[in-house]
């Protein structure tokens, strides 16, 4: 993983540090709590948060708790 990441990085020219083990927590927190599906776009809402400048410790707590405590809305 740690491989893909810095190739990633490198083809993205990016500088920025990744806090895989959080990263992996909220999207399996999203995953669980809300669906499947909750987990890429968690992660790459979190990183759209991290790029307009949230601290991304405060952005990841709060996701994990929204995500805790969610309750789908009922659907047809």
């Amino acid at each position: 993983m740690e491989e893909w990441i810095d190739a990633v990085r490198l083809e993205l020219d990016l500088e920025a540090e990744v806090p895989l083990k959080a990263i992996l927590d909220v999207a399996r927190v999203a995953a669980h709590n809300v669906e499947r599906p909750a987990a890429p776009v968690t992660t790459y809402l979190l990183g759209f948060a991290a790029a307009r400048g949230i601290d991304v410790d405060d952005a990841l707590e709060r996701i994990e708790a929204l995500a805790a405590g969610w309750v789908a809305p009922e659907g047809p």
